[in-house]
């Protein structure tokens, strides 16, 4: 009986590295335009004024945007 040996190729993994950083990226610029779109400061709604509700809104803004980039680069 013979046992393959899983050969590594640098291709795999430099894509990867490479979605990742991309991904990373779009993930940055989008919180950045949300920060600079809203009309308050959002640092300051979340840690000072211990506004929840926004929290989880921008939560789950980008669990939505991680879901789009993740079916785009797929």
């Amino acid at each position: 009986m013979e046992t393959k040996i899983a050969e590594l190729s640098a291709g795999p993994i430099l894509s990867t590295i490479a979605y990742s950083v991309i991904g990373l990226l779009m993930y940055m610029i989008a919180f950045w335009l949300i920060c600079k779109v809203s009309p308050f400061s959002v640092r300051k709604e979340i840690e000072i004024d211990q506004n929840t509700s926004l929290g989880i809104i921008i939560g789950a803004v980008m669990i939505g945007l991680s879901i789009i980039i993740a079916s785009a680069m797929h």
